[in-house]
C-alpha cells in the first residue's frame, strides 16, 4: 500500500457535518484556521519523527527500512529520552545521516515537540521506533495529504488496516473511546488510539504544543508532553475544522521489548484527556464569541 490511488481512505471535515450517523453536528464554532508558512507543493519534503528510549535492538531494523522510502522521505529525526542501551550511537551508526535530537522533558509528547521543533520538511510523519508500523505505507499518508487533507489519520480499523497486535480488550476500548470523541468533536474516527499520522508543518503553531524549553514542573508533567500527545493532536485538529483523512494501516507486532501500553491505566488517560480537551475547546470557541460581539 504505497499509495493512496491503492488504497480506500475516508476524508472529512473535523466539523463533519456529513458524517456517518453516530456522529453528531459540533454546537461550538471552529477554530482558526492555518496560516501556512510554507507553501503546500505536490512535491512536499518529508520529515520522520521517531521518538526513542532503549530502542537500540528495533532502530538496526527501522532507521534502514524508513530510508529505503526515500525520496518521499528527506529527514528522518531521532528523537532520544536518555536511553542507557546505545540508541543514539546506533542510529548514527546504521544510518550516518540521522539527525538527532534530545528530549528537554520527560514524555512521549515532549520527545515528539523537540522532533517537531526539529524538522524541516513541509510534512512531518509520527513513527514508533518499535517496529509496528510500516514504513512502506509513508507514501500513502504523503498521498492524502497532497490531496487536500490536513491531517493523515492512520486507521488499522478502515477497510485496508489491520492489526496483529491488538488484543479483543484493547479493540473495544478503542472503539468506545472513538465513539466518545466522534460524539464531542463531531468527528468520525475509527481509530482514535493510533500513532501512525502526519500532517503539514505548517499546522504546528496551531497546534499549541508545550515550548520545548519550557522548564519542567517540581512534580508531575506539563499537560501535552505525556502519553495523551497524541489525543490532543487528534482533539485540536478537529476543534479547529481542519480536513482529516484516514488512512488504512497494518499494524504489526513490536520487534524487540516490551510494550508500555497498560489497556485500563491509558484507556483512562486518553478518556480524561478527551473530556479536557473539549472543555479547552468550548473555552476558546466562548472567548472568540464574545470578542466577535464587542466588535
Amino acid at each position: 500500500m504505497s499509495a493512496v490511488s491503492s488504497a480506500r481512505v475516508a476524508t472529512y471535515s473535523g466539523q463533519a457535518p456529513a458524517a456517518p450517523a453516530h456522529a453528531h453536528r459540533p454546537t461550538r464554532r471552529p477554530g482558526p484556521q492555518p496560516q501556512p508558512h510554507r507553501t503546500r507543493t505536490p512535491f512536499p519534503t518529508v520529515s520522520v519523527i521517531v521518538p526513542t528510549r532503549n530502542e537500540a535492538r528495533n532502530l538496526e531494523i527501522v532507521l534502514p527500512a524508513i530510508a529505503a522510502v526515500r525520496p518521499t522521505v528527506h529527514e528522518i529525526i531521532v528523537v532520544d529520552g536518555n536511553s542507557t542501551d546505545g540508541t543514539i550511537e546506533t542510529a548514527q551508526r546504521v544510518l550516518p545521516w540521522v539527525k538527532i535530537a534530545q528530549q528537554t522533558r520527560k514524555g512521549k509528547g515532549n520527545a515528539m515537540a523537540c522532533g517537531f521543533a526539529a524538522a524541516t520538511g513541509d510534512v512531518v510523519v509520527m513513527f514508533d521506533a518499535d517496529g509496528s508500523a510500516d514504513p512502506a505505507e509513508i507514501p500513502a499518508f504523503v498521498s492524502a495529504l497532497v490531496a487536500g487533507a490536513d491531517f493523515a489519520k492512520g486507521s488499522r480499523f478502515t477497510p485496508g488496516g489491520g492489526s496483529d497486535d491488538i488484543t479483543l480488550l484493547r479493540k473495544s476500548g478503542n472503539a468506545g473511546l472513538n465513539g466518545v470523541a466522534n460524539a464531542l468533536f463531531g468527528t468520525s474516527y475509527t481509530d482514535l488510539c493510533y500513532g501512525y499520522n502526519a500532517f503539514w508543518a505548517d499546522l504546528l503553531p496551531l497546534l499549541e504544543l508545550p515550548p520545548v524549553d519550557a522548564p519542567a514542573p517540581v512534580e508531575g508533567m506539563l499537560w501535552g508532553d505525556g502519553f495523551e500527545i497524541e489525543t490532543v493532536l487528534n482533539c485540536r485538529i478537529a476543534a479547529a475544522g481542519l480536513k482529516i483523512t484516514e488512512v488504512p494501516s497494518i499494524e504489526r507486532q513490536r520487534v524487540f521489548g516490551d510494550t508500555n501500553l497498560r489497556t485500563f491505566a491509558d484507556g483512562a488517560r486518553v478518556l480524561r484527556t478527551l473530556l479536557a480537551e473539549h472543555r479547552r475547546a468550548d473555552r476558546r470557541s466562548n472567548i472568540s464569541a464574545a470578542r466577535d460581539r464587542r466588535f
